[in-house]
């Protein structure tokens, strides 16, 4: 590799960097909101919060790589021509697939950090999510029974302690249950306890009252106990067995599933579909950097506009991507969708590579810049200012 590609492979893959860590940081952050609850319904710390919703990160890694792979090859084939090395390049005898040698590079950079992310790291980090929120429910009545706070361990179940006593005694406990919509249960008890046997997670309560409201009943009906057995297995077992959804399987579980898996006996078409994604995701950075330099990489003077180039290339790659992701989702019931996807991105690098290797200038039709050089004119005219030339 020479200084001119080691030039470029370097300005690629720092702007590929800078561009891939500022829209994954502003996506996560995003996406983070969304699980704020962890810290102030179920009394997270914040390092437990980051730990879980930065997990996703390979994920969003994994989509936002080829976008910011097309981003950093316009901006550096922009900075190229805006500082005329390309024409230089030119001259100096670099043909257009000459010059595409160092952006290739940066792509298969781009391409294998995409293949292990989609192979294993992004699944990882599902099943790390997964298994990470599973031990949280598992240990929900130490870490969400914090006293003087109103705890919401389900839709319509609400449970706050007053103090936790020496020994795990739980003093001043008041539950809210209304689960059941025909009838909504209150408890309020003076000292409790967790109590853990064969048969589940029982909270203990001593010397209170319970009130049932039944509907279609017009007064509660009220009973003193001394002592009281509440069912807490629900969410006190939750954590032991944890099942993998598609997402969270790695690629060559993906490719030989178990005959016995309940998951792939009940979708065994999202499976087929989710591998051939990983399979498709180093394609794309391919794809994307093919397209974009077929439309940008020509020779061309600074007099001469790029608008018409940067907007085919976005929309080229942007519509490739769509397709794409149309694919994906009928390749769930249609195993030929698959093949589709597979064909689009074979025509897509095909047609960019023929255009890089003839070197073919892609440019506006004429009739379409006399149109767009008229509607110009009409609006100096307009504006009371003489039209350019």
């Amino acid at each position: 590799m020479g200084s001119i590609d080691r030039y470029i492979f370097r300005t690629t893959l720092a702007s590929f960097a800078l561009v891939l860590v500022s829209l994954t940081g502003v996506i996560w952050i995003t996406q983070a909101l969304r699980g704020i609850d962890l810290m102030t319904s179920q009394g997270q710390t914040i390092l437990t919060f980051l730990g879980i919703t930065s997990l996703v990160i390979p994920a969003l890694i994994l989509i936002i790589s080829p976008i910011a792979l097309m981003i950093a090859i316009s901006h550096t084939l922009n900075k190229l021509a805006t500082d005329s090395e390309i024409i230089v390049m030119n001259a100096a005898g670099f043909s257009p697939l000459r010059l595409f040698y160092p952006f290739f590079y940066a792509t298969c950079v781009v391409a294998l950090l995409v293949a292990f992310i989609s192979a294993y790291l992004a699944p990882d980090g599902m099943r790390r999510i997964k298994q990470w929120d599973a031990e949280i429910t598992a240990d929900v009545l130490t870490n969400i029974l914090q006293p003087g706070r109103f705890a919401q361990l389900d839709k319509n179940l609400t449970i706050r302690i007053r103090e936790r006593l020496p020994g795990g005694i739980l003093a001043g406990i008041f539950i809210d249950d209304r689960r059941d919509p025909n009838e909504r249960i209150s408890i309020v008890a003076e000292q409790g306890e967790v109590v853990k046997n064969d048969n589940g997670s029982f909270l203990v309560l001593k010397d209170g009252n319970l009130q049932r409201f039944e509907a279609g009943k017009r007064d509660p009906a009220l009973v003193a106990f001394g002592r009281y057995g509440f069912d807490m297995s629900k969410f006190s077992n939750q954590g032991h067995d944890v099942t993998l959804g598609i997402r969270e399987r790695y690629l060559w579980e993906l490719f030989s599933p178990s005959a016995d898996d309940p998951v792939y006996k009940a979708v065994p078409g999202q499976f087929w579909s989710e591998l051939h994604d990983r399979l498709m995701a180093p394609l794309y950075p391919f794809a994307f950097a093919a397209l974009t330099f077929a439309f940008l990489g020509a020779p061309r003077t600074t007099r001469q506009s790029r608008n018409f180039s940067i907007g085919g290339s976005v929309l080229a790659v942007f519509g490739l991507r769509m397709a794409g992701f149309a694919c994906s989702v009928m390749a769930v019931k249609s195993p030929l969708a698959a093949a589709v996807q597979y064909a689009m991105l074979a025509v897509a690098i095909g047609a960019g590579m023929w255009l890089i290797v003839g070197g073919v200038v892609v440019e506006p039709p004429a009739g379409l810049m006399e149109a767009i050089n008229r509607s110009n004119a009409r609006i100096a005219r307009l504006f009371g200012r003489p039209a350019a030339a």
